[in-house]
């Protein structure tokens, strides 16, 4: 299979060199071919269809998605594999409100998109016109920007603008809202301006004072712990961190997002930290005389409850964002700019291996040893736990996940090792369910070349299953696994251990036949229900070329443990079980 970018750079060049009078919608995908965008993923509407009518003319590479919140959430999976702005392009009103909750998603993931929204035209704007919304005002607090086209003249700097927004600085969101008259102007097209903009001049250069008062924190520390999160991944850095970390032989830990900033399977991984994170991560953040904090906003799933969170540790923090700085946490050595460059002047710091860490080192790697993962075999009940393990075995850990919230989200961060940047695709701060398939099939354009694994949920899957087509007519070979305990997982795990056992309204005593489903979309379909025959269906998954739907049945009343109840901090974990 083509890697998108191969298959669009010829049309791009045609569409750069063009010259002569241009409509606002060719200016907007010369534009798009201007910054190299190699697919768009969209849905089109009366408001867009200018645009989809150029996009018919000039072949551009487009992926038809089934919803509009599919196709947003592939534009986000797409981003995270590749670090390019994910395009997407939907049409006015019900389709541009479609895409808020992807818009919001990757707000507060960080994830560079572009988003074209169909506008009515602007002499009816504001007089509840057919298909109308509002997008300035409803996306004004989930997007890094956002825009409103109101002259031809200004659509390419616009875009121009969009792009530089979303992938600068911290990474996010931008919208541009297009009228669908303005999509018909015609106006000469121009790409030379360059961007100035006053307002918005995001600082990647970390202060070297302030570098220097971590490097003299570290040396003063008797137990220090780098804590990583996607920061380290937006930037590039996870060559510098590897570097680092094996440098100095300082325990790290990572939060949910910052999985695969650091190997997995090293030994100074002490793995996940927060609600679900191992005892030996939790811990050590715990016991903690300094913190190093690199590209993670300290987020309450993470901390727990504040007045626990490393209470003996003096905290540094690196982030591109100057106001995650102190927003949650007391931060004593702020450090603002990029992970890459602060790692980079780190490591000129010449720290070496420092002696006074060993029993510190030896501490942490005890508790790694006695209280690892763990989990209770059943005779032939499958268990979540041991599905992912053989996943990541099948794999040898060389595939992309990507995942839907919950239970099963949890168990892949746990259970599956990270050992590469840019292969864990998850939605973090949203929670948001229907992520996980879509965000598959945005890898795997990225990554052709590269094994995707959608690992969901059997409520999530049903979000955005109808997704399944692309599927079918791409023929990506993108392997769906749907981890199903017929209730909504982590749903049902809180009302057992905070509601007295009411399941209300969170199990499933009737579901759809998943795999007839899937044959319905000409996609091969496995159902497996017993500890004996997982292995062999998941050999069969991964031996077929094409798509497949795994559906494997698992333990309903399995919990995800450890666990961090609410009000609690890091040293009270529930469900730890020593060796």
């Amino acid at each position: 299979m083509l890697h998108a970018s191969e298959k669009t750079d010829e049309k791009n060049k045609d569409l750069q060199e063009k010259s002569g009078p241009c409509s606002g919608a060719e200016i907007l995908l010369r534009s798009l071919a201007k910054e190299n965008v190699d697919v768009i993923f969209g849905y089109p509407g009366g408001a867009i269809l200018p645009t989809y009518d150029e996009i018919y003319k000039l072949g551009i590479n487009h992926i038809l998605a089934r919803h509009e919140q599919g196709a947003i959430h592939a534009a986000e999976g797409y981003a995270r594999v590749t670090g390019k702005p994910g395009v997407c392009i939907v049409t006015s009103g019900p389709g541009a409100t479609n895409v808020v909750t992807g818009i919001a998603d990757a707000m507060i993931d960080s994830l560079p998109l572009v988003v074209i929204t169909g506008q009515v035209g602007t002499k009816v704007i504001g007089t509840d016109a057919f298909q109308e919304a509002d997008m300035l005002g409803i996306t004004m607090p989930i997007t890094k920007h956002n825009y409103q086209v109101r002259s031809v003249e200004e659509l390419s700097q616009t875009v121009k603008e969009a792009f530089h927004i979303a992938q600068s600085g911290r990474p996010g969101p931008v919208l541009i809202d297009l009228p669908k008259d303005i999509s018909q102007q015609e106006t000469l097209f121009s790409y030379n301006k360059p961007v100035y903009l006053p307002g918005y001049q995001p600082n990647a250069r970390p202060n070297k004072q302030q570098i220097r008062k971590v490097l003299e924190s570290i040396r003063a520390a008797k137990k220090p712990v780098l804590l990583t999160g996607a920061g380290v991944l937006h930037a590039g850095a996870a060559e510098e961190l590897t570097a680092f970390v094996e440098e100095t032989n300082i325990p790290l830990v990572s939060t949910l997002l910052g999985l695969g900033s650091y190997p997995g399977n090293n030994q100074n991984h002490l793995g996940m930290a927060g609600m679900h994170g191992t005892y030996a991560a939790n811990m050590a953040l715990h016991e903690a005389d300094f913190l190093l904090n690199i590209g993670s906003r300290f987020d309450d799933r993470l901390t727990g409850v504040l007045e626990h969170f490393a209470p003996d540790a003096k905290i540094a923090h690196i982030d591109i964002d100057p106001a995650e700085i102190g927003k949650n946490i007391h931060v004593d050595i702020p450090v603002v700019g990029d992970a890459k460059a602060a790692l980079t002047l780190l490591l000129k710091g010449n720290l070496g291996s420092l002696s006074q860490h060993d029993d510190w080192r030896e501490q942490t790697q005890r508790w790694k040893k006695d209280y690892p993962l763990w989990y209770k075999l059943d005779k032939e009940t499958i268990k979540p736990q041991e599905l992912i393990e053989k996943l990541y075995e099948e794999t040898e850990g060389e595939a992309i996940v990507t995942t839907d919230v919950g239970q099963h989200q949890m168990w892949a961060a746990q259970f599956f090792s990270f050992n590469k940047p840019n292969r864990w695709v998850t939605s973090g701060g949203l929670g948001t369910m229907g992520f996980g398939f879509p965000a598959a099939i945005g890898a795997q354009i990225a990554e052709p070349e590269l094994p995707v694994i959608a690992i969901t949920g059997d409520a999530g899957f049903q979000m955005t299953l109808q997704e399944m087509s692309i599927l079918q007519e791409l023929q990506l070979p993108v392997k769906i696994v749907i981890v199903n305990n017929a209730s909504l997982g982590m749903v049902r795990q809180w009302q057992q251990l905070f509601h007295g056992e009411r399941y209300s309204h969170s199990l499933f005593p009737i579901q759809p036949n998943f795999t007839k489903l899937a044959e319905a979309y000409d996609i091969k379909a496995i159902k497996v229900d017993k500890r004996s025959k997982l292995g062999d269906a998941i050999k069969d998954t991964f031996t077929h070329q094409g798509p497949v739907l795994l559906e494997v049945c698992v333990a309903q009343e399995e919990n995800v443990y450890p666990m961090i109840c609410p009000g609690q901090g890091h040293h009270c974990m529930e469900g730890v079980e020593p060796l």
